[in-house]
């Protein structure tokens, strides 16, 4: 393994690549792109042998599935449902939720069963969408004149919501219109209607969505995923050919701006249960365009590509937990069948036996897969095929994202048992940012032991100016020092400097000055972070720091874990976690432990700690101004590396 010794960038730069525009010139993409139906290769209604052929107890499920919902009642989302955001800060998800899986509960169970019975329920769906005034989430009003509240009729704003229905919709008109018109021709064109009026015209003739990327700044995971569900939608329902090939470039522009924004190194600054609305489905875009062009648009090739792709199981600490810095989630299942297809395309043998990995995770085969409409069936068109692939877990040795200052290492390439650690540096204004520059986590046989929390559930707070007043989101409750009684600030100007990462077969070493990321108040004048792990033996933190004054303020070296805590004498404590025990050693005459236990209430938290999570302040005893502090993890029994 060779040493590497790089300076990370301070922060991302935007790069006008343009690779998408330029692929759709090089192939004269007006003249190549397919403007009827043919492109499309999922199995349609009328395409009875595959359906008939999925096995039978897929089958059975997605029947009793549908049969669940014949007699649904749609409910009205009610005023109040959308008001609650701005009274409470509730989101009211589940009231969206409920129609749309019920909507896509009935569309397979049909196209699986075929004999029409789940038709008219079909139909109340199409109409209960088309009555409501709008299909996006409370939460993503702002856009509109009228600002949060309310849905202006008049105004309509496409999010995330209205992308995901509109997408389902698409597919439900292309699946079932001769059926829809059977029984009434005002139906489909009810639909269409709907769907120009709610939808394609406003993305089409509106450039000031922000996640668009053409008013500036870099987009972040909205923008793969609404152009995704919107190229599917111009690609399905428009009519005009040469309109058609308008819309269709203007999703390829705006996600031009998406990779314009994304670091050379392909690295996510959302984290991997992101990667899944980011990298992922971009990937599913640049498929729908190749299908779109007869094979003709394909980027695969290109290095920032391929880098976005291979992001995702670099990361990977021992699924389904991942690293999870900002407010990514501590677990991910990935998406087995984007992963495993993602792969396949950039002809990374790695990454696709890592998807067939997942798939096995998630006992693909077992039962129906989930998803919208059109990636169920992608996913059911993939089955015999992952489910006979080579599966492997992708671990990989050690990594270095140099532009989005993400690194990380354990003991042995290909094994989980021992030590993993991962750290990053960057800056306090990343997507969905935690205030966690130098920050690390590290686990041990593949289980949790110094965590980073994530988030707790979405609120109106969450992204409001209040955003830092979540105890989640503070330097406090990372693994990071509070230098006299302060904590990190958020800002692009709040950053690391000098992020170096190296490597070889027995050390690997992450160190980044945080200083920076500090407001003026905690009057420091450097602070090194460094981790170190002598592979098979042990994880050390070390500070090397110079303040400019000593406040009277407290300054600690503060840990999250997910492990119990015991103090087993001074410079010991124990900590046990999921089938392991470690030995924490510290100085006793420098830092003096403070433990506090923390009952995790919240229900998005609660998924991942369950049991609760414990801070551990290492309180500086009388630092000077200049000095170094280190605490190392041992092992009670060592692993083999």
């Amino acid at each position: 393994m060779l040493t590497c010794n790089i300076y990370g960038l301070d922060e991302p730069r935007i790069r006008e690549r343009n690779i998408l525009a330029g692929e759709a010139e090089a192939i004269n993409l007006n003249r190549l792109l397919i403007t009827d139906n043919s492109w499309i290769r999922l199995p349609d209604y009328k395409n009875r042998q595959f359906w008939q052929n999925l096995p039978s107890n897929l089958k059975e499920e997605y029947i009793k599935k549908a049969e669940s919902y014949l007699n649904y009642n749609w409910p009205v989302v009610k005023a109040t449902d959308y008001l609650e955001f701005i009274r409470s800060g509730d989101r009211k998800q589940e009231a969206y939720a409920a129609c749309s899986n019920a909507l896509i509960s009935l569309v397979m169970g049909e196209l699986v069963e075929g004999r029409g019975r789940f038709t008219d329920q079909i139909i109340n769906a199409v109409w209960y969408y088309c009555e409501q005034t709008w299909w996006g989430w409370s939460a993503h009003l702002s856009p509109q004149k009228a600002g949060p509240g309310l849905p202006d009729i008049n105004d309509p704003v496409v999010d995330l919501g209205v992308g995901e229905v509109t997408s389902n919709l698409s597919w439900t008109l292309y699946f079932f219109k001769d059926e829809f018109d059977k029984v009434h021709p005002l139906i489909s064109k009810r639909l269409k209607q709907e769907l120009l009026n709610k939808s394609l015209n406003p993305y089409f003739e509106r450039d000031d969505f922000g996640y668009m990327g053409f008013m500036g700044g870099r987009p972040n995971n909205w923008n793969p995923w609404v152009n995704y569900n919107m190229l599917n939608c111009f690609l399905l329902v428009e009519d005009d050919p040469e309109r058609k090939k308008a819309q269709v470039m203007k999703i390829i522009r705006s996600l031009d701006k998406f990779l314009n924004g994304y670091p050379d190194d392909g690295g996510c600054d959302e984290g991997p249960s992101y990667w899944g609305a980011a990298g992922a489905l971009l990937y599913e875009n640049l498929e729908v365009l190749k299908d779109a062009t007869g094979g003709r648009f394909d980027v695969f090739d290109n290095p920032l590509i391929r880098n976005m792709g291979k992001y995702f199981y670099k990361v990977n600490i021992h699924a389904p937990y991942f690293i999870n810095f900002a407010d990514a989630d501590a677990t991910t299942g990935g998406s087995p069948s984007a992963v495993y297809r993602y792969g396949k395309a950039i002809s990374d043998t790695v990454m696709q036996q890592f998807g067939a990995h997942l798939a096995s995770l998630a006992k693909w085969g077992e039962h129906i897969p989930s998803g919208k409409i059109c990636d169920q069936i992608k996913s059911l068109l993939l089955l015999d095929e992952i489910l006979k692939a080579e599966k492997k877990e992708a671990l990989v040795a050690d990594f270095w994202f140099p532009d989005t200052e993400i690194a990380g290492a354990r003991d042995r390439a290909g094994s989980y048992m021992g030590f993993f650690f991962g750290a990053k540096g960057g800056f306090n204004a990343e997507s969905h940012n935690h205030n966690d520059v130098g920050s690390c986590l590290m686990y041990y046989d593949g289980k949790p032991c110094l965590i980073d929390l994530g988030r707790e559930e979405y609120v109106a707070k969450t992204f409001s100016p209040r955003r830092y007043e979540i105890w989640t989101m503070q330097s406090g409750y990372h693994n990071l020092p509070v230098i006299n009684g302060t904590d990190q600030k958020d800002g692009e100007e709040y950053k690391a400097v000098n992020s170096r990462f190296s490597a070889n077969l027995k050390v690997a070493v992450f160190s980044t000055d945080i200083a920076g990321a500090y407001p003026a108040e905690a009057k420091v004048k450097s602070w090194i972070r460094s981790y170190t792990l002598n592979r098979g033996k042990s994880f050390v933190i070390r500070d090397r720091y110079e303040l400019a004054e000593q406040t009277g303020k407290q300054t600690s070296s503060n840990l999250i874990t997910y492990c119990k805590v015991s103090v087993v004498k001074p410079g010991m404590i124990r900590l046990d976690g999921d089938g392991f025990s470690l030995n924490m050693t510290y100085n006793p005459r420098s830092v003096t432990p403070e433990v506090e236990f923390i009952e995790i209430k919240d229900r998005t938290l609660k998924r991942y700690w369950p049991e609760g999570v414990t801070r551990i302040k290492l309180v500086f005893i009388d630092p000077s101004l200049k000095g170094e502090q280190s605490f190392s993890f041992i092992p009670l029994k060592t692993t083999a590396p």
